[in-house]
């Protein structure tokens, strides 16, 4: 009736022993606590390395910023130091001015207490019998009386009146005059930064050109100094040989026989008939020698103009490269400023996302019977 030898099927002998073997190997991966517990996404990390070299890196350079911009305050700082040092001299050197000026010792309200000269210029106590300043009834006046106290504490109190109205105006004055100087400054920094806006657009189409006229100033400048030695040299050998000239044609060796002729042969002159050179050479080498000092100054102003030329220079492509530096500082300042906003706006960002995980997210926490339920079979 039952049949005992049934043929075995040996696909369906083949998918159960392949699941089989798959539940096994599961189940070793599953129940595997170091694998299950220890094992990583190997790519995750990578990735988590990588960001975090990134973020090693941005933080060194923004350090390498800071200890930049740390330098460039220092700077600053040694630079306003300086400043406020060289204020203090002039400062002082101003008040031991006015104290030399308006403050002498001879000036000075109680100055005839302790003056050297005081007993020389006092009157004597008595002149003479007929002295007016003697009372009638004959009795002396004693030495140390001081008769006219009154009117000279009234002078002297007029006299420290008007010491104090001057000084009064003079601090006034003083007052107006730094307070015109600090709004003289202020526009005149205004107009620096104006100017130093402009110099920068203008930096490289002005160095460009600055090249070129350099190129050809030297270039001109060495034609020009070749030709004028040219001419010099021309100059000085046309005056040698007009000098030779005169000399051997003039009166001076020739002797002139016609001028100066004398009857014992024609070898000899007469001396008190010989008078020299004429008007003409005189003349002729005078203006020979005004022409000279004439070159001579043109090409000393001409060196001098060039001069004044190349300080000129120097001085614009120095204060253009000082308001290129204050543009720089300028701008840095404000990156600082944006990057440090940027950051805070990132720490309250981080802050309320914490918040929410801890107050939100993570407000329900698993307890010991959440965990024991699983790892009971593979599946």
């Amino acid at each position: 009736m039952y049949k005992l030898d049934l043929p075995v099927d040996l696909k369906e002998a083949s998918v159960r022993e392949r699941r089989k073997n798959v539940e096994l190997q599961r189940q070793s991966r599953v129940f595997n606590s170091k694998a299950r517990i220890i094992g990583v996404d190997k790519e995750a990390l990578d990735t988590q390395v990588n960001d975090c070299n990134i973020l090693k890196q941005n933080e060194k350079q923004r350090q390498e910023l800071y200890a930049k911009q740390m330098l460039q305050n220092d700077q600053i700082a040694c630079l306003l130091d300086e400043r406020q040092k060289e204020d203090i001299l002039r400062l002082n050197k101003a008040v031991a001015d006015f104290q030399q000026c308006f403050q002498k010792r001879e000036d000075r309200r109680e100055f005839d207490l302790y003056d050297p000269q005081g007993l020389k210029k006092e009157l004597p106590a008595r002149i003479s019998d007929k002295d007016p300043r003697c009372t009638v009834s004959g009795v002396q006046q004693l030495l140390g009386e001081d008769i006219n106290q009154p009117q000279r504490q009234k002078f002297q109190q007029e006299q420290f009146r008007e010491w104090s109205l001057q000084q009064q105006k003079e601090f006034d004055k003083a007052r107006v005059e730094k307070k015109c100087a600090d709004d003289l400054y202020d526009k005149t920094r205004i107009e620096l930064d104006q100017r130093a806006m402009e110099l920068q657009r203008m930096e490289e189409e002005t160095r460009r050109l600055v090249c070129m006229t350099t190129k050809e100033f030297n270039m001109a400048q060495a034609m020009e100094s070749f030709e004028r030695k040219r001419i010099e040299k021309q100059h000085e050998e046309e005056d040698n040989i007009v000098e030779i000239s005169n000399l051997l044609q003039g009166d001076l060796l020739s002797e002139n026989p016609e001028q100066a002729a004398s009857a014992f042969g024609p070898h000899r002159v007469v001396p008190d008939r010989w008078k020299g050179m004429s008007e003409e050479q005189l003349m002729e080498i005078k203006m020979t020698q005004e022409q000279q000092i004439h070159e001579k100054m043109r090409l000393q102003e001409e060196e001098r103009q060039r001069a004044a030329d190349w300080d000129r220079q120097r001085v614009q492509a120095a204060r253009a490269m000082v308001l290129a530096e204050r543009q720089q500082k300028r701008q840095e300042k404000e990156l600082r400023k944006a990057q440090d906003h940027v950051n805070m706006q990132l720490a309250q960002a981080h802050k309320a996302q914490k918040a929410y995980l801890d107050k939100e997210v993570f407000s329900n926490a698993p307890t010991d019977e959440y965990f024991s339920q699983f790892n009971t079979t593979s599946r």
